[in-house]
């Protein structure tokens, strides 16, 4: 980075000017309008906790990625979040402990990491998503795996495709379908993940190949995924991927990836991504998942989180809104008339302003807009 010039921003962080900020506004409004519709009540938690809380509250979560120092107040350390879900667990854990189940809540906010994710550099992200709180299900999973549909395409989100994934595929095969010391687990799953069958093999699970090849359309997968199961041991969840499946009903492009890890570090028994056309990467994943204790006995919980900022270039020009510039002599009843029914105003402040540099697109006269 070049020091002599103050202008510089840190790398992965950037400004958000006029026109972007506005679609970006528009595309969380969108999505937290399609969660509220569905009964999912906004909580906000702080940017910062301490690290303690925001790491302990779910596995997998490694502080490794998060910005920490210590509070001049407490001297405890606290840390910028990463992840907006483990707050919303925590807040279902104390502050909404004794509120009936299942629990619905959504949030929106900015999330920091001190490094990007892959081929992405952004180290900040907007998190919008939803938490069902109290169900596991397949019925949970169908709600809100078809609720982070709905809320991609309000935002304006076309060709929307979900991947699904079974995350605990390995442990459950590992225990008698296919046996594997203890020892073998983690590098059979990580090799799986990376689809190298190779490595794989070299780890003792030469077992698991036929699973690399169980991906693709839903329909073609997870009968693949079924013939392999001869024991039974997934049996639960081929039928519950089967049911989900067919309540999104044709809401998007259905496919199945058994065998993907990344991103799903606490998710349990399903898990999923989304993605978008004309978007680059995922915009998105969820599944399902405990809160809380490191004993693995925290309660069930169903959720997405989607990082829509990809979205922001792909509706950019959607947000845009007729703006009506006002003349210094212009009616000011009428100019409140028209803001409230969601016209933009731009008032003059001098004789030398002019409504088309100032990027209107019509002019007041005579109490009604005038295209200019």
């Amino acid at each position: 980075m070049d020091e002599s010039d103050p202008d510089l921003l840190p790398e992965g962080l950037e400004d958000r000017l006029p026109g972007e900020a506005a679609t970006g506004q528009q595309v969380m409004r969108a999505m937290l309008a399609a969660m509220d519709g569905h009964g999912y009540d906004r909580v906000s938690p702080p940017l910062i906790e301490f690290e303690r809380s925001l790491a302990g509250r779910m596995s997998g979560i490694s502080t490794r990625r998060m910005f920490r120092f210590v509070d001049p107040a407490s001297l405890r350390t606290l840390a910028l979040r990463s992840d907006i879900t483990p707050q919303v667990g925590r807040i279902a854990e104390t502050r909404l402990a004794n509120a009936p189940r299942p629990l619905r809540l959504c949030y929106a906010g900015p999330v920091v990491t001190i490094r990007g994710d892959g081929l992405d550099p952004a180290r900040e992200r907007l998190q919008v998503g939803a938490e069902l709180i109290g169900r596991d299900t397949v019925a949970a999973a169908a709600e809100v795996a078809g609720l982070a549909i709905e809320a991609l395409a309000a935002a304006g989100a076309t060709g929307i495709s979900i991947d699904f994934t079974l995350p605990d595929l390995v442990d459950t095969l590992a225990v008698e379908a296919m046996r594997l010391a203890p020892s073998s687990v983690a590098a059979v799953r990580r090799q799986l993940d990376a689809k190298d069958a190779g490595a794989l093999v070299a780890a003792g699970g030469e077992a698991y190949l036929p699973l690399l090849y169980a991906a693709g359309p839903f329909a073609s997968a997870i009968d693949k995924l079924a013939a392999i199961d001869a024991g039974g041991a997934l049996a639960s969840r081929i039928a519950g991927l089967r049911e989900i499946a067919a309540r999104l009903d044709g809401a998007a492009r259905v496919t199945l990836d058994p065998t993907e890890r990344h991103g799903f570090e606490y998710q349990s028994w399903v898990g999923f991504t989304l993605f978008a056309e004309g978007v680059r990467g995922s915009l998105g994943r969820g599944g399902t998942y405990r809160i809380g204790r490191e004993d693995g006995e925290g309660e069930v919980a169903t959720g997405f989180s989607l990082y829509p900022d990809g979205l922001v270039g792909v509706v950019a020009g959607e947000a845009a809104r007729n703006a009506l510039f006002l003349p210094l002599d212009h009616d000011r009843e009428a100019a409140a008339r028209l803001r409230a029914i969601g016209w933009r105003t731009v008032a003059a402040l001098d004789a030398k302003d002019d409504g088309a540099t100032l990027g209107c697109s019509h002019r007041l006269e005579n109490g009604e807009p005038k295209a200019l």
